[in-house]
Order: C-alpha cells, then sequence, then structure tokens
C-alpha cells in the first residue's frame, strides 16, 4: 500500500513525526501542494523511506486537521488516511491541486504562499504570486484590461497577417470579440502584445548563433546575434528569418534527383516558436524568450515553466493536456493558422523532425521545465557526433585536391597569409567548401608545421580569430 501510493503520488514529503510546536515546517509544504499539482505528506517516514512509525497516529491526525484549518487560508481540500506498514502506524495527508489560489501559511503576524522547487518548499517570488491570484480569480495576463486606449496605437502588422493567413479582413469588431479591447476600446495585455509599437517591455527575443557547441562570451564566440522587441508575430518572423538563416539546407545526390537535407524542420521550428511566445510568462520582469543555436542543436527557452502539471520532461507528450496560460493570444494564433489543434504542438514537434532525411531516434527534440522556465531542444540532423562537424560535400573537395595536389595549394596558401587572413577567405581562395576537410587538411597541419599561427592563440573558436604566416 505505501510503495503505491509513493509511486502515485505527483508530489510527496516524507517526515519522521509531527511537529506541532513548530507546524510551519511541514504546513508550508501543505501550502506549496495546494498552490501547485498536489501532493502527499507522510508522517512517521524519514527520507530515505525507512519506517519510523507514529506514536499516537489518532492524536497527530486531530493535531494535522487543527493546524490546516487554523492556519492555511484558504482551506485546501485534503484527506487524511491512516496507513500500517511493518506493524507501525502512518499517517497521509493527500492535498489536492487547488483552485482558488494562491494558499498561504498564516500565523504570528507572518503571510506566505509556498511553491515546489525541486524537493523543497519555497516562497513564491512576487511573480509567481501574481500569477497564482490570476489563477485564483480565473483570470489570465493576456485577457486583463489596461488603460492603453486603442485608438493611440496601429496594427498594421496583425491587420494584414490575419488578411494574408486567413483570407478575411480583420473588422472593427472583431477586436472586442477576439478579446484585444473591451467594449470602450481598451486594450487587454493580449491588445498591447499585438500593437505595432513595443508597449509591453517584456515583449523580447534574444538571438545567438554561438561558435560551437557551447556559450561563450558574445563578443568573441558569437557567429551572428541579434535583439528584437515589440509585436508578437514580428518577433515569430525574425526568430524564423534568424533561424533560417544561421541554418543550412544540404542536399544528397540521387540517381536521378537530389535529397533536400535541411538542419532544422521548418514546421518544427514555428511550433516551437510559436510555443514560446504564447505560453511564455510576461508577468516576469526584464524576461526575455532566448534562441541560442549551437553547431549541434537549437535551443529555445521561455520564461515561465508548465503553467499546470508536473515537469514536461515527467510526461508523455502523446497525452499531455493542454492548459494555455495566455488563452487570448491562443486563440488569434490558432486563427491564424500558426499553431495546429490546440495541445499538439509538441507532438507536432516531434513528428516534423522524424520526417527528416537522415533521422535517428538519437535527434528525438527534448523539453524540459523547470518552475521558471520551458526549453525546447531540437537536434540538428546533419551533425556529425564522431568528427564533431557537421555534413558536407567535402567528396568534391577531394576532387578539387585531386587535380591540384593538396600540397601546392597549402604552399600557396601561406603566401596568401602574408597579411592575417579569416577562415572564409581562406577556403575561398583555395576553392574547398567543407570546414571540416579544411581543418584537417590545411589549417591543422599549417599550425602543427608552424607554418600558419592564430593571431588569437588564446581564443582558438574566436569569430574574429585569423591566420597568419609564421
Amino acid at each position: 500500500m505505501l510503495n503505491k501510493l509513493i509511486a502515485e503520488a505527483t508530489e510527496i514529503d516524507f517526515k519522521v513525526a509531527l511537529e506541532v510546536k513548530k507546524p510551519k515546517s511541514w504546513l508550508k509544504s501543505v501550502s506549496a501542494f495546494a498552490n501547485g499539482i498536489g501532493g502527499v505528506l507522510l508522517f512517521g517516514v524519514d527520507d530515505d523511506r525507512s519506517i519510523v512509525g507514529l506514536a499516537n497516529a489518532q492524536q497527530d491526525a486531530e493535531a494535522i486537521s487543527r493546524l490546516i484549518k487554523e492556519r492555511i487560508t484558504p482551506l485546501p481540500q485534503f484527506v487524511l488516511r491512516p496507513l500500517q506498514e511493518k506493524g507501525k502506524e502512518l499517517l497521509a495527508v493527500e492535498i489536492a491541486a487547488g483552485r482558488s489560489t494562491p494558499y498561504y501559511y498564516s500565523a504570528d503576524g507572518v503571510k506566505d504562499a509556498y511553491i515546489r522547487v525541486g524537493n523543497e518548499s519555497v516562497p513564491a517570488p512576487d511573480y509567481v504570486l501574481n500569477e497564482l491570484i490570476l489563477k485564483g480569480t480565473n483570470r489570465s495576463f493576456d485577457a486583463l484590461v489596461t488603460d492603453e486606449r486603442k485608438e493611440d496605437y496601429s496594427f498594421t502588422l496583425l491587420e494584414a497577417t490575419y488578411r494574408e493567413r486567413t483570407g478575411l479582413r480583420f473588422e472593427p469588431s472583431d477586436y472586442v470579440s477576439f478579446g484585444l479591447t473591451d467594449k470602450n476600446g481598451y486594450l487587454t495585455n493580449a491588445g498591447r502584445l499585438l500593437a505595432d509599437q513595443h508597449i509591453v517591455y517584456n515583449s523580447r527575443l534574444f538571438c545567438t548563433r554561438w561558435n560551437g557547441l557551447e556559450k561563450g562570451s558574445i563578443f568573441d564566440d558569437a557567429l551572428d546575434d541579434k535583439e528584437f522587441e515589440g509585436n508578437l508575430i514580428y518577433l515569430l518572423q525574425n526568430g524564423s528569418d534568424f533561424i533560417r538563416n544561421n541554418s543550412k539546407v544540404r542536399f544528397a545526390k540521387k540517381a536521378q534527383y537530389r535529397v533536400d537535407k535541411p538542419d532544422y524542420a521548418d514546421r518544427a521550428v514555428t511550433e516551437a516558436l510559436v510555443n514560446a511566445l504564447i505560453h511564455r510568462d510576461y508577468i516576469v520582469r526584464g524576461s526575455e524568450i532566448h534562441i541560442d543555436m549551437y553547431d549541434d542543436r537549437l535551443e529555445i527557452q521561455s520564461p515561465g515553466g508548465m503553467f499546470e502539471g508536473k515537469p514536461i520532461q515527467d510526461c508523455n507528450i502523446n497525452t499531455v493536456g493542454s492548459v494555455r496560460r495566455n488563452p487570448v493570444i491562443a486563440d488569434l494564433f490558432h486563427r491564424m493558422k500558426f499553431m495546429e489543434r490546440r495541445g499538439s504542438g509538441l507532438r507536432k514537434i516531434v513528428s516534423e523532425t522524424e520526417k527528416l532525411p537522415g533521422y535517428t531516434e538519437e535527434l528525438c527534440p527534448e523539453f524540459h521545465s523547470s518552475g521558471t522556465d520551458f526549453r525546447v531542444v531540437l537536434k540538428n540532423v546533419n551533425f556529425n557526433l564522431v568528427t564533431g562537424d557537421q555534413d558536407s560535400d567535402h567528396d568534391g573537395d577531394q576532387v578539387n585536391d585531386q587535380v591540384v595536389p593538396v600540397e601546392i595549394k597549402r604552399d600557396s596558401l601561406i603566401n596568401f597569409c602574408e597579411i592575417p587572413r579569416s577562415r572564409e577567405e581562406m577556403m575561398e581562395y583555395v576553392a574547398v567548401a567543407s570546414k571540416r576537410y579544411f581543418r584537417e587538411n590545411y589549417i591543422r597541419p599549417l599550425l602543427d608545421a608552424g607554418k600558419l599561427r592564430m593571431t588569437i592563440p588564446d581564443k582558438p573558436n574566436s569569430r574574429n580569430q585569423k591566420y597568419v604566416k609564421a
């Protein structure tokens, strides 16, 4: 019975005994469970799951019920269940996920709401508390009416995009119908996020193409970096363009045709970006969506974890439900056909990636969430894990070098580098297309022989790196 209870619990805390004099030690977990996805408090069990038992389970049960009623407000839904394990008495307190959030621990002049972070119950930060308040009043951030008037702003991009993608005009009445304004012409937060002007500071997108497999210095290790701010459609378009401009479409020649081999599936990228824009938490001050591209992967990270439910990495994406943090924005993006059927976005990311030539199970997209963020990882299907580079047309480079021996081209390249030259300049000079082939057959041999040297030897992967004759 005990093992079954532990296995089925969404969250669980073990307590050796009931603290009556200092009940905050366990009541904060009651608050956190009610503010989250529910959980179980198990009294009489040590953290290592060894059975200790309770001296007087009936008395402890009465104290638990009394203290929850006295010190947790509003009163959460809970069930007390006595258990017997190895001849010892235990108590399980099952707390349901609450609908009237936030649930506060209130005593001795202190009133705090708690949330779960990992295996701990910690005070909720201000932005989480604000979201709990909205959730408890059955409201969302994007539906809140502001003091900004529609007449003070323009919506050219929204109206043009709506016409392009639906074939319909965006009528004046649609602003009210779709939840972008109230009947008096005041914008909701959704309306503010879709205005041409940048009036929601957090509506920003930071994009970086890193040189290699890890982050480094923006100044030395970023091959490309851009920042965008404003309208959500503008962010979607520019984010997509950034990824497209920093990706490649390779091809494999067949007898009668060729097969295109893009690094990433376009539809998967769009779904991931739309997911980030419509499900992110806009309450977090100073936050933004990040796109980080590496040689082997693309990561899209947005503020705010799963709105409800377990961390996404603990869920089956084929069965996980869709609970929308920003339902007004989600509905409009669905109307404009940026989204698939509601709740199918993550599955679409996987299915579109599976269609790519060269796909294997190791390249399946990954999803991670914490209490503060959500991250999608798309693998570059053209990245070769063995060589640490991307597949390329290096066979053609070998043919070229058979026409003009590589040794002769190396000697010519040394003279070409009488002045510092970038890798791109050198590759163009010797007519080599593959970075990997060029590195292995030109750069490394010449550096090892001491015939070339780096201009920035301490940072070999710097985007400002050049090579000069030694």
